[in-house]
């Protein structure tokens, strides 16, 4: 008994010294060692804020997607006993099923390796909770955002894509990255033994969930119209490449920004990386007549041409030694101003903008921002180019030569800014394509009438009537739209490259606005190097400016202009 006790007493010695140690000596080091199992870090994801259009459709969103990892040692299905290891063969059966692969395949990657086996990625949430019923031990999924773009190719030009890296390479991804960026922080979380998440240690405010949404002012069934029209032409005339921009005039906001060819931001890299730039943007080319009726406003606002004036159309000048004639080589005689844009005469213009001082018409150039980068959200928008003011007023052929609309370029955005000051009464407005971040599923109304005032709008409205009988008389007759009043415009241009022109290469162009009476929306139309001797602006740009205007007339319902008489069937 004497021994026994002993033995007891010596046991609690032990027992109590050993508790002493790790409590009063290792206490601190093992309560970290404790702290640090069951605190589960929680680290920001990267996650984005999803894009929509200006009607609240999807245009870009962070998904969850699975990768799904394999450890053959621990491999055991439901109902075996916990100590058993089941060959990959048997794993294999079940899961090739579920993931619709052959089972040969995922033999293949598994191999004679025991674990961290990469069988799938990519896994939608559906496919990855099938995986989790099966019960397969030794199955490992590790879910990580993926950035999903459900209109496809439709917005691809201006919002872009990331990379598998998530890195922003294009695109208002790339240009609006910060207010894309979700608010995240990071935070720690204590577990109990079992797994379970406990309350304590967590700080206010570190579950925040952030729902704002970037509005685009673009509409994709606006855009969806213009990319089927303008990829249908394209292909037709075997041109290099088009695009189809729609601008709201009073406020700025694009409605329709399309361009072809285009990508697939979802699977971007099975595409040249040329087609990531959004070329109406940064591409610059000679608008030709395109130009004349802002070159006419000016003019007027200059008083060198009166409203009721006239030109005589000569057919053929000759200015500082250099040739210049109509388009047809044709002589109109006296003829008014409606008409020059009817019949589109280069010398007309010639003669009408000779009214006006060498140093005022650069002045208006410069002022209307020809040489400047435009006011705009659209990422990579560049600045065109505008001879120096001493060249342009030395040499008799630049002043000449700009009257209809060549030897200075712009892009085509630009292009589409400055007929939208026509159409609003003379304000430059800011051509953009964000309305901000909101939050939830709300949307935002229309933005205000803001912009530079720079012409008279008594000028602009007698420029838009005058455009109206391009569409009633000239060259846009292909846009005539019963019941409806609608101006427009037709270009032609020769496309040069470093300063020369490129012979047979040319850039046919269309611009629309409507209604007349009360312009508001402006349409733009360019196509780059057709081909075929009858590729001109009415024949190749104007049918896909139809099409977009009539689907413009429905999405915004814009009511005729005047009653439309019903024709009945004559009897038979």
């Amino acid at each position: 008994m004497l021994a026994v006790y002993l033995l007891l007493v010596a046991a609690l010695t032990g027992l109590a010294g050993r508790l002493a140690w790790l409590q009063v000596v290792q206490g601190q080091r093992l309560q970290a060692r404790a702290r640090a199992t069951q605190t589960h870090p929680g680290s920001p994801l990267g996650l984005r804020r999803t894009i929509v259009d200006r009607m609240g459709q999807l245009v870009a969103l962070d998904e969850e997607r699975f990768t799904l990892w394999a450890h053959p040692r621990y491999f055991n299905l439901p109902g075996d006993d916990p100590q058993s290891v089941r060959p990959p063969e048997d794993v294999v059966a079940r899961l090739a099923v579920v993931l619709a692969l052959p089972k040969q395949q995922l033999l293949k990657t598994i191999g004679n390796r025991k674990s961290g086996i990469k069988l799938a990625s990519g896994l939608d949430p559906d496919t990855a909770q099938r995986v989790r019923e099966l019960g397969i031990s030794g199955l490992d999924l590790e879910g990580y955002p993926q950035r999903i773009y459900p209109q496809g190719q439709l917005f691809a030009n201006v919002v872009g894509f990331l990379n598998l890296e998530r890195v922003p390479q294009a695109g208002l991804e790339q240009s609006t990255n910060r207010d894309l960026l979700r608010q995240e922080t990071t935070f720690t979380m204590r577990r109990g033994a079992d797994g379970t998440p406990l309350p304590d240690g967590i700080q206010a405010g570190s579950l925040f969930g952030d729902d704002l949404r970037l509005q685009l002012t673009l509409d994709a069934r606006l855009q969806q119209v213009a990319q089927q029209a303008l990829s249908k032409q394209v292909k037709q005339w075997s041109a290099k490449r088009g695009a189809a921009l729609v601008i709201d005039a009073r406020t700025g906001e694009m409605l329709a920004l399309a361009s072809t060819p285009t990508y697939d931001p979802n699977r971007f890299w099975s595409y040249n990386p040329g087609l990531f730039r959004e070329w109406s943007v940064q591409d610059l080319y000679e608008p030709g007549s395109t130009f004349k009726p802002i070159n006419l406003a000016m003019a007027l606002q200059e008083k060198a041409i009166q409203p009721n004036g006239t030109v005589n159309d000569v057919g053929q000048l000759s200015i500082g030694g250099w040739p210049i004639f109509n388009n047809d080589h044709s002589a109109h005689g006296v003829i008014d101003f409606p008409t020059v844009l009817q019949v589109s005469s280069n010398v007309g213009m010639v003669q009408a903008m000779s009214r006006v001082k060498h140093e005022r018409f650069w002045h208006w150039l410069h002022t209307i921002g020809i040489d400047d980068v435009p006011d705009t959200d659209l990422p990579g928008a560049v600045a065109g180019q505008l001879k120096s003011r001493n060249e342009f007023v030395s040499s008799p052929i630049e002043p000449a030569t700009s009257a209809f609309g060549q030897g200075f370029s712009l892009t085509p955005l630009k292009l589409l800014q400055l007929h939208a000051m026509l159409a609003n009464g003379g304000k430059l407005v800011s051509p953009h394509i964000t309305r901000g971040l909101r939050s939830g599923d709300a949307l935002a109304r229309n933005g205000e009438v803001r912009g530079v005032q720079l012409l008279d709008p008594k000028i602009t409205r007698i420029v838009i009537n005058w455009m109206e009988s391009v569409v009633q008389k000239g060259s846009g007759k292909g846009l005539k739209i019963p019941g409806y009043r609608i101006g427009g415009k037709t270009g032609t241009a020769q496309k040069a490259l470093n300063g020369v022109y490129i012979p047979g290469a040319r850039i046919c162009s269309f611009v629309a606005v409507l209604p007349v009476e009360d312009p508001r929306y402006v349409v733009l139309v360019v196509v780059d190097e057709p081909q075929g001797g009858n590729a001109y602006g009415s024949t190749v740009a104007v049918p896909v400016a139809k099409q977009i205007v009539e689907a413009l007339l429905v999405i915004e319902k814009i009511p005729p202009s005047q009653p439309v008489a019903n024709k009945l069937p004559k009897a038979v």
